[in-house]
């Protein structure tokens, strides 16, 4: 049994989700876990001098439980997929896929590296963005529960991406970066040729 793990990072609104069901939905034996699964109770999450509640930090997530997922998905792919029920169409359990992928999505998967760096289980690792314009566009069209505040996001959610992103691109190398801004087909095209090259690699490996 051969498994690739893909790491789909990004931004608020960036696009992340969306890529990873898209990829998800083509790619045969995959699944998504996501980072945004793993969030603390609101009650426990910190807050800052302006009032302002930290969810853009590691500690604001069960980080330690989501890595149980993903090594619960390395130990045995396919009772992962099973136990899930995730045996669709799309990841039908046969002979001739036997390359299982992972899809690990979320905006702070590359900066964790507490007991065991996530960023190292990464065979593939995207990040998508968009302008700050953009972003806070998105932002302001979703709702969220609970809701942001008034400020929200120019006092906390763009400060803590800047700060994130740069402590990333400080740790992590090997990261293609994605322009948010292009149509979705055109970024799942792009991407899923890239994993379908890998999974092609693979099978062809031994």
């Amino acid at each position: 049994m051969k498994t690739l793990i893909v790491g789909v990072g990004g931004m608020t609104n960036g696009g992340k989700s969306t890529l990873s069901k898209s990829l998800h939905e083509q790619i045969h034996n995959s699944c998504i876990i996501a980072q945004d699964s793993f969030f603390k109770d609101d009650s426990v999450v910190p807050v800052d001098s302006n009032g302002f509640k930290q969810y853009d930090r590691l500690d604001a997530l069960h980080m330690d439980k989501m890595m149980s997922e993903v090594e619960s998905w390395q130990r045995d792919p396919e009772s992962f997929l099973r136990g899930r029920r995730l045996t669709s169409a799309h990841t039908a359990l046969s002979v001739n896929e036997e390359v299982f992928v992972l899809i690990v999505e979320g905006f702070l998967i590359y900066n964790y590296r507490y007991t065991k760096p996530l960023n190292e289980l990464f065979d593939k690792r995207y990040f998508m963005e968009i302008p700050y314009d953009v972003c806070k566009m998105r932002r302001s069209s979703r709702v969220y529960t609970p809701p942001d505040p008034p400020g929200y996001f120019d006092g906390h959610v763009w400060p803590m991406y800047l700060k994130n992103h740069q402590e990333m691109e400080s740790m992590v190398s090997g990261i293609v970066f994605l322009d948010g801004l292009k149509s979705k087909e055109e970024l799942l095209s792009a991407v899923y040729k890239d994993i379908s090259q890998e999974i092609k690699r693979l099978r062809e490996k031994d």
